[in-house]
């Protein structure tokens, strides 16, 4: 059994990977920020009982299906927006953004680095994350829980509920489509 500490632990250690991995998938931050609190709340009311070992898979489990809710819930709005809109007038986007609340505090390491480093590496995170964004939802979900989450091939197939197989051949559709696009792009790594 998991003790409070370790469960809190584990919430804090996973919670920007599941908010990255959720952002991939839904492509709003807002709504990314919801899905993984809902996970976290789930994962503490249903399974904080559970052996800390199983934690990262029920939590990958947990959040993998409130992203496909979310999807859900988004084709039943928009069906009913598309209708509504067509009787009105259209809304003016969000006045109030402000660029500087999207900001990310800098990581440690990079306070070593010149402007050129920095550079290169924000640059090439943004385009591997544009390229990550492209991939079909299941390759996704393969992908970042093999390389992102490390986890085993095993369980990654339990927590996405497929088999091995399937998960060594999403995996290998997603490296192949990822190398493709960023050696069309003049990246190799």
């Amino acid at each position: 059994m998991a003790s409070s500490q370790e469960l809190s632990d584990f919430l804090s250690g996973i919670e920007k990977r599941a908010f990255k991995q959720a952002v991939y998938a839904v492509r709003d931050d807002d709504a990314a920020l919801d899905i993984v609190q809902d996970a976290m709340i789930k994962l503490a009311e249903k399974y904080g009982d559970r052996p800390h070992a199983e934690l990262p898979l029920i939590f990958t489990r947990i959040l993998q299906n409130r992203i496909h809710d979310w999807f859900r819930r988004q084709k039943v709005r928009n069906t009913w927006v598309t209708l509504f809109s067509a009787l009105g007038k259209k809304q003016l986007e969000n006045e109030d953004y402000d660029p500087l609340e999207h900001l990310m505090a800098p990581d440690d390491s990079s306070f070593h680095q010149d402007g050129a480093q920095q550079l290169e590496k924000i640059q090439l995170i943004a385009t591997l994350e544009a390229e990550i964004s492209k991939l079909p939802s299941r390759q996704q979900e393969a992908f970042l829980m093999r390389y992102w989450e490390e986890f085993s091939i095993t369980d990654t197939a339990l927590a996405m509920g497929c088999s091995e197989g399937s998960v060594k051949t999403h995996c290998s559709r997603a490296t192949q489509a990822l190398a493709k696009a960023l050696k069309a792009k003049g990246i190799s790594l």
